[in-house]
């Protein structure tokens, strides 16, 4: 049942701080290479792998535990996501060896991320509240978890200089554990079904999902998506270096494009109630080839660096809102969870392939163009794949339109 516009504000407020908690949270721990593998002996690459693997549990998990929130609704989902979120964190605090770091920080906070993330944070809080309103809060919650990226970080790096490595982590874990609380308001029950209309088992609707050609648009979109962000946030600073910049500027351009993806979201979510969302994320991926291509052929000033940083942060997360909105135009609300999870899926996968593949080139070339290359044509695949999605009302099952006279 959508929420009445007297809870929506409420519902908006508690699903933005939540998604922005989850995302300043998991994306800190970059920060924890230099002092733990210092500290403890251990390899940058055994650190990093260890990370990387989170980001691949994170994309199986998420259909998971879209399914499970879609049966028991999200509240629960999020607050056991937290609680995994707590006890992850913790466990790296405490991890001796590189093992047990790999199992708390790539098996666990893989679950937790999928758990408490994103994702199913934004599939309760749409089917919680009324069409008109799902854009906007869809790209709130989007551009909260740029927020979260944006502050969350900082205050971490501030909790390492104080307190150690260890104590930041464990003031981290403390900090995971506010979601539960957060979570509170997103009680969505499955919605009954509408008289003289059968309801879909989860079974129909991923059978309906996967037959459709626009859900296999979506998923390879949304890879480009994941190839985009993970190349950028893994390797810009490396590529700011490799141009002979200041390291400063290289930290400058994360920052940039975390804070500028909190309007782009922002205004994605308010166009996806206005215009096409096709048609929106078509323009999306042809802005981002445009952008890089131009970033690729220009000078390599500090000043260029910094604009091409604040337009591709605009872009960045701005895929979100008009996609969730087609995943549920298309395939209803009831199992949204689920499929956007599977959607998701495809976006782990290529932020997967853009972070290993951007140093793979590096090592063998000693370049990036490459991969600036590929990205481009990757950017120019996901706005010609988007052209066949369909934009219209929700999918009907067969047997659906079996019982009609």
């Amino acid at each position: 049942m959508s929420a009445t516009p007297r809870a929506a504000g409420l519902l908006i407020a508690c699903a933005v701080l939540g998604a922005a908690l989850a995302m300043g949270l998991r994306q800190s721990f970059g920060l924890f290479l230099a002092p733990m593998t210092t500290t403890l002996g251990w390899s940058a690459s055994g650190f990093a792998l260890a990370i990387a693997l989170q980001v691949l549990v994170n994309g199986v998990a998420q259909p998971i535990c879209g399914q499970v929130a879609d049966r028991i609704g999200g509240r629960r989902v999020i607050m056991a996501g937290a609680v995994f979120y707590a006890l992850g964190i913790m466990g790296m605090a405490l991890s001796t060896s590189l093992f047990w770091f790999t199992f708390f920080a790539g098996v666990v906070m893989g679950v937790a991320v999928s758990a408490a993330g994103m994702p199913v944070i934004i599939a309760s809080l749409t089917r919680l509240l009324p069409p008109e309103m799902r854009g906007r809060a869809v790209g709130l919650g989007t551009a909260g978890s740029s927020f979260g990226q944006f502050l969350v970080v900082p205050l971490s790096q501030l909790g390492i200089s104080v307190a150690g490595w260890q104590g930041a982590l464990f003031l981290l874990a403390g900090a995971a554990l506010l979601m539960v609380p957060l979570a509170l308001p997103l009680n969505d029950k499955p919605a009954p079904p509408v008289a003289g209309e059968v309801e879909q088992t989860a079974g129909e609707a991923l059978r309906l999902a996967l037959r459709s050609p626009t859900f296999w648009c979506l998923f390879f979109g949304f890879f480009v998506c994941g190839l985009h962000v993970s190349f950028l946030a893994v390797h810009m600073p490396g590529f700011v270096a490799s141009c002979m910049l200041p390291a400063s500027v290289g930290a400058a351009s994360i920052a940039l494009i975390g804070l500028f993806n909190i309007a782009g979201s922002l205004a994605a979510g308010e166009l996806s109630q206005r215009w096409r969302r096709r048609e929106l994320l078509v323009l999306i991926y042809a802005g981002r080839g445009v952008l890089m291509t131009a970033f690729l052929l220009a000078d390599k000033t500090t000043t260029n660096v910094l604009i091409f940083s604040a337009l591709m942060g605009v872009l960045w997360l701005s895929t979100v809102p008009p996609t969730v909105a087609l995943v549920a135009r298309n395939f209803g609300t009831r199992w949204l969870a689920t499929i956007f999870g599977l959607v998701f899926l495809g976006h782990q996968i290529g932020g997967f392939t853009g972070a290993y593949l951007g140093g793979l080139i590096f090592d063998l070339t000693g370049s990036y163009d490459l991969m600036w290359s590929l990205s481009i044509a990757a950017a120019a695949f996901a706005a010609l794949v988007h052209l066949p999605v369909r934009d219209g009302p929700a999918l009907a099952l067969p047997a659906q339109a079996a019982t009609k006279p």
